[in-house]
């Protein structure tokens, strides 16, 4: 016990003395907190909502210009009301092209005459920019369908989207987020790199530290004075000790800086996440960590180098990526068949049941079962990793790949 405790020791305050652990650990809270006080004062002397604030600034507003359009389909009667400048109707092509040389449009529309059969529009403008030629693109639709509907643009509008589906939960607990506010994404995005993060560097720390002290031959040292184990045990509870730290400062901060914005920008009870999250947010860490120190802890045992383990990193992390491949659906479809299987799957859990939770009230069960399975997971892998922190392997080293290692890992071949 005395032994591990040395190990422990020496990793935590190893890492957490660290300039960049500190940088990292502190960095995200304060710099946060200060933009919340400096776009509270902009809200305050301006007068802007926090919403579009939020909105200009992630997605910002093209600036409309004037187009031109050549109508060869004799459809276009009139213009839209509030579309005279945005569009400019020309008699031939060749007017539209010598207004787009003399600048007087950025661009211009050709209707072609069997519009009505296939609905060809040519687009033309003087540089290659499909980003900017797709922002005002609802121009030209507004414009062929009010012509099509008799200057009717909400029966067109409804034709082109005739069901919005709300669902309503008969037992949801708390106010419904309102989709178009930007916080209503954002918060759940946030929350699952935020664990992401912290999982994958507390676990990494892990492996650096072992392939580092192997390439060093600090192990042969280490090896004269205690058990492998003891080492493993140490390693894990330290490197730990300051992921939870990390988890701890950013989800504390998150949620008091939460309850800062939504004092000083009005923002509704449905923004502010529950104080259980954080109590979640500990349990899924900690058990998360587990599984993956363990699984990337088995690799700095096997192999020689960490450029030989980096090859079977990609490998042990992707399950801990694919949440953040289909980070859409777990906000916007937090209880949709796919999200409960990545939020019940015990090597995505970690980061899939931390989105749903920011993004929608789960069901205690499901969280409790996550938990459990992902604990259990945890306790397997430790066990199984235990067995190859043995001085040959730790000492020597071998090339080992994805298959080999899964192998060994689950009993199936000797180490």
């Amino acid at each position: 016990m005395n032994k591990i405790w040395l190990v422990f020791k020496n990793e935590f305050i190893t890492v957490v003395t660290r300039k960049s652990f500190l940088i990292t650990l502190f960095l995200f809270p304060i710099v946060s907190f200060l933009i919340v006080l400096i776009v509270g004062g902009i809200q305050r002397s301006t007068g802007t909502d926090t919403g579009d604030m939020i909105q200009e600034l992630l997605m910002p507003s093209a600036k409309v210009t004037l187009e031109g359009f050549v109508d060869n389909s004799g459809l276009v009667t009139a213009l839209p009301e509030g579309y005279e400048g945005r569009l400019a109707r020309f008699e031939s092509e060749e007017q539209a092209r010598e207004a787009l040389t003399d600048g007087e449009i950025s661009a211009y529309y050709l209707i072609e005459p069997d519009y009505l059969e296939n609905g060809t529009i040519v687009y033309i403008r003087p540089d290659f920019n499909p980003l900017g030629g797709s922002v005002q693109s609802s121009s030209i639709d507004a414009l062929m369908a009010y012509n099509l509907t008799g200057g009717n643009l909400d029966l067109y509008y409804r034709l082109e989207n005739p069901l919005i589906l709300t669902t309503q939960t008969v037992d949801a607990a708390g106010p419904e987020r309102d989709k178009s506010n930007p916080l209503t994404f954002l918060l759940p995005y946030a929350v699952t790199f935020l664990f992401y993060i912290v999982i994958m560097t507390a676990a990494s720390l892990l492996l650096s530290s072992i392939s580092n002290e192997k390439q060093n031959r600090v192990m042969e040292v280490l090896m004269t004075s205690m058990h492998p184990r003891e080492m493993l045990t140490g390693k894990i509870l330290a490197l730990g000790l300051t992921g939870l730290l990390q988890t701890v400062v950013w989800t504390g901060s998150g949620l008091l800086l939460l309850r800062l914005a939504g004092q000083r920008f009005a923002l509704g009870a449905a923004f502010q996440l529950p104080t259980s999250i954080l109590i979640w947010g500990i349990l899924f860490f900690i058990f998360g960590y587990a599984v993956y120190a363990s699984l990337l802890a088995g690799v700095g045992a096997l192999v020689p180098n960490m450029r030989e383990a980096s090859q079977l990193t990609t490998m042990v992390i992707l399950p801990m990526i694919v949440p953040l491949m289909f980070i859409s659906s777990l906000i916007q479809a937090p209880n949709s068949t796919l999200s409960v299987f990545f939020s019940m799957f015990p090597l995505t859990a970690p980061v899939a049941m931390m989105t749903r939770l920011a993004a929608t009230e789960v069901p205690f069960w499901q969280s409790a079962l996550a938990l459990v399975l992902v604990a259990l997971t945890a306790v397997y892998f430790v066990l199984a990793v235990s067995k190859l922190f043995r001085a040959q392997n730790l000492l020597s080293g071998r090339q080992v790949n994805a298959f080999t290692y899964l192998k060994i890992l689950f009993g199936k071949a000797s180490e």
